[in-house]
């Protein structure tokens, strides 16, 4: 079984992330997702989420593309949830491009392009 796994918050969540997801889950047989916790987002990403983090995770748990969401707690936790879950491949958004390389001696790392027109940033900005 190839397992692939992606990070992130999933604040206000919409069809691109949706479709990262999507994209993640058709490169393997199985996708975990680290979910960004509320005192991650608040103290070490230095931004606050809508939704929290049970909001968050019960959403991502009800995507038919998603088998498992674990918590991310740290920007470090990486390799040791790599190892852990015996995962395959390391999916993020483009906007990230060479960030992750350090996985590579654990596994694949991909980066995949971003949706256009879409993001959660654009999302708060036009509801402003």
């Amino acid at each position: 079984m190839k397992k692939v796994i992606t990070y992130g918050t999933f604040d206000l969540l919409h069809y691109g992330h949706v479709r990262l997801l999507k994209r993640a889950k058709e490169l393997g047989d199985y996708l975990v997702v680290g979910l960004s916790t509320d005192e991650f987002n608040q103290f070490k990403k230095h931004k606050e989420s809508y939704n929290s983090y049970a909001e968050r995770k019960y959403i991502l748990e009800a995507i038919r593309y998603v088998d498992e969401v674990i918590p991310e707690e740290d920007w470090d936790q990486k390799i040791t949830d790599v190892k852990k879950h015996n995962i395959d491949l390391f999916v993020m958004g483009d906007d990230w491009q060479g960030k992750f390389d350090f996985l590579k001696p654990y596994c694949d790392v991909l980066y995949l392009p971003r949706t256009p027109g879409i993001s959660t940033t654009k999302i708060k900005s036009d509801l402003k």
